[in-house]
Order: C-alpha cells, then structure tokens, then sequence
C-alpha cells in the first residue's frame, strides 16, 4: 500500500545513521530495564529509565573520552580553556 512516506534515515538500506541511537537503547534495555526489572508499573519503569539516562549522561565512564565520565571530560575542558574563552567542542 503506499502511502506517500519517506524513510527517515540514509540511503535505502543504509542504517548507519541510526546506529549510536540503536547502540544507546540496548545498554539501557541491558543496564536498566533487564539489570533493574521486571518493574510493577510503567510509571516505576519511567522513573528507572530517567534515573539510567541521569547515569549514563553525567556519570558512566565513556570509552570515547578517554575512559572519563562526561561530568570530568566536561571539567577538564573548562579548565583548559584560556579565561575569557569559549570552551571548543
């Protein structure tokens, strides 16, 4: 049936542009929904998620920044700036 759609990724069979999007939800169906569950409501399952994405975004030791959590790389860029300079990213 066509329905007038366009795909929302790359070229034709090229996902690569969904692959860190894929990457991210599996360590959160591995780290939390399967390590912390099973979970009584949707609520308790939201709230964990929430908490896993606090984790994962300011505390869990990132490989592609030299094995920092994102609150230190963030710290050490500002350090290293010059004052009065923007910090580059």
């Amino acid at each position: 049936m066509e329905v007038g759609a366009s795909a929302s990724v790359g070229a034709v069979g090229d996902s690569y542009d969904n692959a860190m999007a894929e990457s991210v939800i599996g360590l959160c169906k591995t780290e939390c929904v399967r390590g912390d569950g099973p979970f009584k409501t949707v609520g308790h399952l939201e709230l964990a998620t929430c908490d896993w994405v606090d984790y994962y975004n300011r505390h869990r030791v990132h490989s592609s920044i030299r094995h920092a959590t994102p609150i230190e790389h963030e710290n050490q860029c500002h350090h290293d700036q010059p004052q009065g300079q923007p910090a580059m990213r």
